[in-house]
């Protein structure tokens, strides 16, 4: 049975723990709060004990997991173990046991399989085998048009009351970011009297948290968004930004993902590199499906141009042979980043 995050919680506050869930999808805020869920009514129900398995190198150890669900408890009665699948793709060896696992469910363990990506070529028979004894749970992006209903819900939830105008306002301000919709919305939850907010109100209390900041540029650039970075870079021209104020950012978190790009290459614990540089789990997403779409070497080249970027921006470099507007050039890098044909002729 195939769930939205909010079913979920509404169906585990009346149910007892299903023996597997499966949460996937494009946002991340959901994907965290609905498995967030899962570990909550594990503990109400007596759940005392949790393993969780990463990828290390290229793969999870699949033995280890396979082990684990054979072993009995140490600890605890019952135990919760979860899977992280970056890309939701278990592979032959995982599908198996998940598969395995599915076939004669221990009583002792409650499966979590969590990914960031969710498709129909995601799925298959070990998924649906998830969903035949417990829960498929996908975290569709909220559009556009479902964000105001959203937000409602979530001020609703937080006893914080708004008229129509002041929830409009905050859609407007989020720009469709529901992780500063969320942090909006936790902040009025603190600030607001329990009077109904309208929209001055609203305008006086919320950080206008659509501002175009550079954060959210490279959240964009790494998530492969390359219309969103035209966008954003637009924006933080209007603004009037300084190309050398963001390029501090910019090149540390090209330096970061060469970095780790070079640690894939080798074959080597990306979960410890991740911890290494201090990259939370949010973000981490963004970061693989990064270094999917380019080699190690193009990583090293776009350090490089950020470099040049820089100089064009203080007036002290050119692109080719003729001189380049710094926004341009910014532009030309990120949008690289940002996508896979234009990053090979970037590096070409």
């Amino acid at each position: 049975m195939e769930l939205t995050p909010e079913r979920l919680v509404a169906q585990l506050a009346r149910e007892p723990l299903r023996p597997a869930y499966l949460i996937a999808g494009p946002e991340p805020l959901r994907v965290l709060e609905a498995a967030d869920a899962v570990r909550a009514a594990a503990r109400a129900q007596g759940v005392a004990e949790r393993e969780v398995f990463e990828p290390e190198g290229r793969d999870i150890d699949w033995n280890a997991v396979e082990a684990t669900f054979r072993a009995p408890s140490l600890f605890a009665s019952r135990r919760l173990v979860e899977i992280r699948l970056p890309t939701t793709k278990p592979g032959k060896e995982g599908a198996a046991v998940i598969s395995g696992f599915c076939a004669d469910p221990p009583s002792d363990v409650t499966l979590l399989v969590t990914g960031g990506e969710w498709s129909r070529q995601h799925g298959g028979k070990w998924s649906e085998a998830i969903t035949g004894i417990g829960h498929l749970v996908v975290a569709w992006q909220v559009k556009p048009h479902e964000l105001e209903s959203w937000i409602e819900a979530r001020l609703r939830s937080r006893n914080v009351l708004a008229d129509r105008a002041a929830v409009q306002q905050l859609a407007e301000r989020v720009d469709g970011n529901l992780l500063a919709a969320a942090q909006e919305v936790d902040k009025l939850a603190l600030l607001a009297d329990g009077s109904t907010l309208d929209g001055p109100r609203m305008q006086a209390l919320v950080a206008d948290a659509a501002r175009f900041d550079v954060f959210r540029l490279l959240d964009a650039t790494l998530n492969g968004q390359p219309a969103q970075v035209v966008r954003m870079l637009a924006g933080l021209r209007a603004e009037g930004a300084a190309i050398p104020a963001l390029m501090g950012m910019v090149v540390m978190e090209l330096a970061r993902a060469a970095q780790l790009a070079q640690v894939q290459a080798r074959g080597g614990n990306m979960a410890n590199e991740f911890k290494a540089q201090r990259i939370w789990d949010a973000r981490q997403a963004g970061y693989r499906r990064a270094l999917q779409r380019h080699p190690e070497a193009r990583w090293v080249r776009f350090v490089a141009e950020a470099g040049r970027v820089d100089r064009i921006a203080k007036g002290r470099g050119r692109w080719g042979v003729d001189p380049v507007d710094g926004w341009l050039a910014l532009e030309r890098l990120l949008v690289a980043v940002a996508d896979a044909r234009a990053g090979a002729l970037l590096a070409a």
